[in-house]
């Protein structure tokens, strides 16, 4: 059986195809069952040979929240991918496709119409975005991280699968906090604060952070994940820090595996509301401040709301960062019984076999097309 992957974009649409991946590994598939679709330049082209598998990647550029003049030279650039797309199903002859969003989804779902792919789609967000809607009438089947996708998907198509967090993260799991500290060169007994501006980072975050900084780090020790198109800045302002303030700070551009230990030695995580804090934060059952992104669409507000109402988070805006974040991390590390009620309520949204249930569903979907074209 072969299984075409068109996945992109951000980590949050990435690894959870890559936690898929891993556990159809699991039942005996190999590298050449496997073609993963990507664009160019973009994180998975390093993230999908890392994982040992085959890639082919076609142009394009990102869309929503672009100005006018990108958006049309990106969607040029897509809609002329359009046939490399189609020679490489006709190439591979998937019998199903994988997709879970990301700009070249677009292009690769017109070109599995055209050859007949049935796809599955996993909905890492709460709300599909853009390419996800295009495909959206394709698709025989969609996994979604959450309940909450009832609202924008048909029932007869939904499958809540939960968000499959990559083994490599759920391992954490089994460490104690002191070791999860230890990795980090950090000791217990003062609250630990993970700050996670994604995989490119965010300016808003970073640096309403490094303002603060200076008063946190008096009584909290931080784990700072920048972003890498935000590092030179986190990077240059820690040269401004004392050694005491040092001795209670760590700072990367990013973390892949090791984003695990980080998570599982946080008391308290402030991050953007990408899809990968609907999983990972449940995963392990940590409170969050959530700062949805602004522009684009509203899909980090939709994925924000969703957590907060269920107690699992609490939502600051951008605007509200210079003078909020501080009263923020400062009122809930100092309330345990708040903290405690939040890390219940995130733990109750985790689905811990959500890489299974996405690998029943992709096997589920690829029989059914096998039988139908048999039985043709």
């Amino acid at each position: 059986m072969k299984i075409l992957i068109c996945a992109g974009g951000t980590g949050g649409g990435i690894y959870p195809a890559l936690a898929a991946v891993t556990a159809l590994r699991e039942r005996g598939y190999q590298r050449k069952d496997f073609l993963w679709i990507g664009t160019k330049g973009e994180m998975e082209e390093s993230l999908v040979r890392q994982a040992d598998l085959q890639l082919e990647t076609i142009a394009g550029g990102a869309i929503a929240g672009m100005p006018l003049y990108k958006k049309a030279i990106h969607g040029a650039e897509l809609a002329v991918s359009v046939p490399k797309a189609y020679r490489i199903l006709h190439r591979f002859q998937p019998d199903v496709m994988l997709m879970t969003g990301g700009y070249m989804a677009a292009p690769v779902a017109v070109a599995a119409r055209i050859t007949g792919t049935p796809i599955v789609i996993f909905l890492p967000d709460v709300e599909p975005g853009q390419s996800i809607r295009f495909a959206l009438p394709q698709a025989k089947k969609v996994g979604a991280t959450t309940s909450g996708s009832e609202a924008y998907i048909p029932a007869d198509k939904l499958v809540v699968t939960g968000y499959p967090v990559r083994p490599q993260l759920r391992k954490a799991l089994r460490l104690s906090k002191a070791e999860a500290l230890a990795q980090f060169d950090l000791k217990p007994g003062r609250p630990t604060l993970f700050v996670f501006g994604g995989s490119r980072g965010a300016q808003a975050i970073n640096q309403a952070l490094m303002g603060i900084l200076p008063e946190l780090l008096t009584t909290v020790q931080v784990i700072h994940i920048s972003g890498t198109l935000t590092w030179p800045e986190v990077e240059a302002n820690m040269a401004t820090l004392t050694d005491e303030q040092m001795m209670f700070y760590r700072a990367f551009p990013y973390l892949h595996n090791e984003i695990g230990a980080a998570f599982r030695a946080a008391d308290l995580v402030v991050a953007r509301a990408g899809a990968s804090m609907l999983g990972e934060g449940p995963a392990f059952g940590v409170p969050m401040i959530l700062v949805p992104l602004a522009w684009a669409w509203r899909y980090q507000k939709v994925n924000a709301d969703y957590l907060t109402e269920r107690g699992a988070a609490v939502q600051l805006t951008d605007e509200q960062l210079p003078e909020k974040l501080l009263p923020a991390i400062t009122v809930l590390l100092n309330d345990e019984a708040r903290l405690a009620q939040m890390r219940q309520a995130a733990k109750a949204l985790d689905i811990p076999n959500g890489a299974d249930n996405l690998a029943d569903l992709i096997l589920d979907v690829a029989g059914d097309a096998v039988r139908v074209n048999s039985d043709a």
